[in-house]
C-alpha cells in the first residue's frame, strides 16, 4: 500500500500547491493529508466536481501552476462539461491533474451503484482524450505515473488523470473537526421522520448513510421496503427524483430525506422545488456539516443559512429544528398544510458502528416501489 503523504509530497515536488475536489472514500486518506498540510486558501472542497475543475482553471490562469482536482469516478459526469469546453486543447488548453478514485473496478466487489461507473471509467477518459495512469499502491509505479503525468501536462497544456484503485492508500487519521452538540445524530432524525409517516406516505432518501439507515430502521420495525426509494447513487439529484414523484402523485405525501452535501452539490434544484407549488412535497435536509459517507470531510453546511435560501426559493413553509420534541411536533403540523415544505434538521456527524447496507438490489427496490405507487 501507498503512503498518502508520500504521494502528496510527489505532487508538491512537481510544483503543485492548489487542491480542490469532492471527497471520495477511496481517496479519504489522501484527502485527510491534504486537509492537514494545505492552507485553507489553497484547498477547497467544492460543491461538485465540475465546480472544482472551474476553480482549478482559475488557479492556473493566475499562477501558471498545475492544480489537482480529486474526485470519485462518479463525479466525472459533473466534470465532463468544463473538462471538454474549458480545459481541452481545442478550447483554452489548460492542464489539471485529475486524481480519481476508482469505485466499481471490474472484477472487484463493490456497491451496485458503482458497477456501471467502474466499468466505463477508462473508456470515458479515452473518449475525452484524457490520458491516464493507474495507481495501484506501489511507490515505484506511482513515481513513474506522476512523472509521466507532469511531463504530459507541461508539454501539452492539457488534463491528465491518475486513476486510483480502491485500497491503494494506507490509513491516515485526520485530526477531528470541532464537535457539535446537537440533540440528535442523523439516524435519530431518520427514525423521527419514519415514525411520523402515514400508511400511504412515500420516502425518497439520498445516497450514502441516510438510505442505509432508512433500510435498517424499516427492518427493525418489521416493515417492508416498498414505500421507500433509496437513491444509492446520483448524489445531488435526490430532491428532483422526489419532486417528479410528488408532481405525478398529488394525492400522496412525498418525503425527501436529503443531506447537506447533496443539496449543496446541485443547489439550483431548491429553486425548482420551491417554485413547483407541489403541495405534497416535503424536503427534509439532515445537515451534519460533513461528507459523512466518504470519510467525514467538511461541507459548508453549518456555515450557510439554508433557511434564507429556501425562503428565497419560495417553499411555502420553512424551518430549522434540532431537538426531538420540536421535530416531532413540526412534522405533525406541516402534514396538515399544503407545501412545498423545507425542514432543516441539524444533527451531529457520525453513524452507528455496524450499520448495514440494503439487502435488496436497486432493481428489486424499484419494482416494489412502483407497485406501491400504483396502489392508489
Amino acid at each position: 500500500m501507498l503512503s498518502p503523504e508520500f504521494f502528496f509530497n510527489l505532487l508538491l515536488e512537481k510544483g503543485t500547491g492548489f487542491f480542490t475536489g469532492v471527497p471520495d472514500s477511496s481517496l479519504k486518506h489522501l484527502c485527510s493529508v491534504i486537509t492537514a498540510y494545505v492552507t485553507e486558501d489553497n484547498h477547497f472542497i467544492c460543491a461538485n466536481e465540475g465546480s472544482a475543475v472551474g476553480m482549478a482553471a482559475g488557479h492556473y490562469l493566475t499562477s501558471g501552476c498545475i492544480p489537482v482536482v480529486y474526485m470519485q469516478n462518479s463525479g466525472i459526469g459533473n466534470a465532463i462539461n468544463p473538462l471538454l469546453s474549458i480545459m481541452d486543447q481545442d478550447v483554452f488548453s489548460i492542464p489539471v491533474l485529475l486524481v480519481i478514485g476508482w469505485r466499481g473496478e471490474p472484477g472487484k466487489k463493490d456497491e451496485p451503484q458503482h458497477k456501471k461507473q467502474g466499468k466505463v471509467l477508462l473508456g470515458m477518459l479515452e473518449s475525452m482524450e484524457i490520458p491516464f495512469e493507474i495507481i495501484d499502491g506501489s511507490e515505484e509505479n506511482v513515481k513513474h505515473s506522476v512523472n509521466t503525468a507532469y511531463e504530459y501536462m507541461e508539454k501539452e497544456n492539457s488534463p491528465f488523470a491518475l486513476v486510483v484503485k480502491k485500497g491503494s492508500f494506507e490509513s491516515y487519521k485526520m485530526n477531528g473537526t470541532p464537535a457539535t452538540s446537537y440533540d440528535l445524530v442523523r439516524e435519530d432524525a431518520v427514525k423521527l421522520v419514519i415514525d411520523s409517516l402515514g400508511p400511504d406516505d412515500i420516502v425518497v432518501s439520498t445516497t450514502g448513510m441516510a438510505s442505509r439507515e432508512v433500510f435498517e430502521y424499516r427492518e427493525a420495525l418489521g416493515h417492508g421496503h416498498e414505500k421507500d426509494f433509496l437513491i444509492v447513487g446520483g448524489m445531488g439529484h435526490t430532491s428532483q427524483v422526489a419532486l417528479g414523484i410528488a408532481l405525478n402523485k398529488p394525492g400522496r405525501k412525498v418525503f425527501c430525506l436529503d443531506g447537506d452535501g447533496s443539496v449543496i452539490m446541485h443547489m439550483g434544484s431548491m429553486a425548482i422545488n420551491g417554485m413547483s407549488g407541489s403541495e405534497n412535497f416535503f424536503h427534509i435536509v439532515l445537515n451534519n456539516g460533513a461528507h459523512d459517507s466518504v470519510g467525514g470531510q467538511p461541507t459548508v453546511g453549518h456555515g450557510i443559512d439554508f433557511i434564507q435560501i429556501a425562503e428565497a426559493c419560495r417553499y411555502r413553509s420553512v424551518s430549522r429544528k434540532e431537538e426531538k420534541y420540536e421535530i416531532r411536533a413540526y412534522l405533525k403540523k406541516i402534514k396538515a398544510i399544503p407545501g412545498p415544505h423545507f425542514l432543516e434538521i441539524r444533527v451531529n456527524k457520525g453513524n452507528r458502528e455496524g450499520l448495514g447496507r440494503p439487502t435488496t438490489s436497486p432493481l428489486d427496490n424499484k419494482k416494489a416501489f412502483m407497485r406501491f405507487l400504483q396502489e392508489k
